[in-house]
């Protein structure tokens, strides 16, 4: 899998040109490992004929059988022993029930120059202390959601002092804790060290709520940074307008919206997406993203909602070379955003209703002839 490292080890994030050649390698590769190690996904590649050998050009990548993550949640198909995997993660479950995905050695050390790089390209490392509040789930032994982990990692971008998390477990489930989560940030306020805030959009929406209706004043020290993490999922029929609270983030902690870092990606696809200065997400090197027709799955052009599929190389334990997520979006070419990037603009509008996504996973059940499954 040398081919995987050499991608992710490459100087520019953004050289999406420059890196095509190695990326179609490194998918290549990918997919016969999987080919070799799964029978599960050996059997949908060859009902559809594919063979890694047909990779010649970027176009190609769209022939890659692809799997809804929805399908990730019904069936656990790993491509190696789990005691040779780093470690298992698992989805959020929101929608009750959630992936299981191993991750291999190679990707840990593949992710590591990518998520540095990208944290350096977008001003997330600093050398300076901080104290955080991260609004998510406080570590525990019994937690392997990939979130989690996400949300812990983002507190090593600047050397941690100390750490308040505003999710905590009682009863054997996690509340949020939003009045401690004021009095950490009131507490914060006085240290003579930035504070950094990371966590879920929906908990900082309602976190700012509690604040106001609390009365309190807090100013955090310059050089102050929320990175946000996560979409609203239960939360979204109160979602806002990321204007909207970018501007009460500065009205409440006094944090400017250049100060206001985003991330997305998923325990399927752990490509590390950041926005850029404008709040948008461009497609790094690491990764490609193709949208899809949601009734017939063929790529759709430039500019055009369908189904969001996610591509890349990284992982060799599970086999989520193409998985196809919940999410409608389109792409517009990356010149339009005028922050200097110029790859791809991912749009995200939301999740579809679950009897669609239900089909498509249906439809991978069915290459299997496990359709009973579902």
């Amino acid at each position: 899998m040398l081919e995987r490292q050499r991608l992710f080890w490459r100087r520019r994030p953004y050289d999406l040109p420059a890196s095509d050649e190695a990326f179609l390698r490194a998918c290549a590769g990918n997919c016969a490992y999987h080919i070799r190690h799964c029978p599960e996904y050996r059997a949908i590649c060859a009902r559809l004929r594919f063979d890694p050998a047909e990779l010649r050009t970027m176009d190609d990548l769209a022939r890659i059988p692809v799997l809804p993550t929805l399908f990730f949640k019904r069936k656990t198909l790993f491509s190696m022993p789990e005691w040779r995997m780093a470690m298992q993660v698992t989805s959020s479950g929101t929608s009750g029930k959630f992936s299981r995905i191993g991750f291999d050695w190679g990707c840990i050390l593949a992710e590591v120059p990518m998520v540095l790089r990208l944290g350096f390209r977008h001003g997330l490392v600093s050398l300076k202390h901080a104290n955080y509040v991260v609004l998510g789930y406080r570590p525990d032994p019994d937690n392997h959601t990939g979130v989690t982990r996400t949300m812990y990692s983002l507190t090593f971008f600047a050397p941690p002092l100390r750490r308040f998390y505003a999710l905590r477990r009682r009863d054997g489930a996690y509340v949020p804790d939003l009045d401690g989560t004021a009095e950490a940030l009131v507490r914060f306020a006085g240290s003579p060290q930035p504070t950094r805030i990371v966590g879920f959009p929906s908990y900082l929406w309602f976190g700012l709520q509690r604040i106001e209706e609390l009365g309190l004043r807090v100013t955090l020290k310059p050089g102050s940074r929320i990175i946000l993490a996560g979409g609203w999922k239960q939360h979204a029929g109160r979602q806002v307008d990321k204007q909207v609270l970018y501007a009460r983030a500065r009205r409440v902690l006094g944090v400017p919206e250049e100060n206001i870092n985003e991330l997305f990606g998923a325990v399927e696809h752990p490509i590390f997406y950041n926005a850029c200065r404008h709040h948008r997400f461009h497609v790094p090197i690491y990764g490609r993203i193709l949208i899809r027709n949601p009734a017939t799955l063929e790529p759709l052009p430039m500019g055009k909602v369908g189904l969001i599929n996610l591509i890349s190389p990284l992982m060799t334990a599970t086999p989520t070379l193409s998985v196809m997520t919940d999410d409608l979006g389109w792409l517009e070419p990356g010149e339009s955003c005028g922050c200097g990037i110029s790859t791809p603009v991912l749009n995200i509008l939301g999740r579809v209703g679950m009897a669609d996504i239900q089909t498509c996973a249906a439809g991978a059940a069915e290459l299997l002839g496990k359709g009973e499954a579902f």
